[in-house]
């Protein structure tokens, strides 16, 4: 279903940049927004989600194994 909405043009543009920044579209910002406020997110948009972080964060380990000592040092 395509649903018109109206937003202030300064409002656009700001998500804009900010769906730049992420790699995505102001659109699917506002899909994912929806989706959150419905309570409901489908399984697919959920991996997809997952998939898009893994591939950002890739983490920082540079393929170093971290000893268990290592891995909780400074916890209590």
């Amino acid at each position: 279903m395509k649903v018109t909405i109206s937003i202030d043009d300064e409002l656009a543009a700001r998500v804009r940049d900010v769906a730049r920044r992420e790699g995505t579209t102001l659109n699917d910002i506002i899909r994912r927004h929806l989706e959150t406020v419905a309570g409901r997110r489908g399984r697919a948009a959920l991996v997809q989600e997952l998939r898009q972080l893994w591939a950002d964060h890739p983490g920082h380990s540079g393929g170093r194994k971290v000893a268990r000592d290592e891995a909780h040092e400074g916890r209590t």
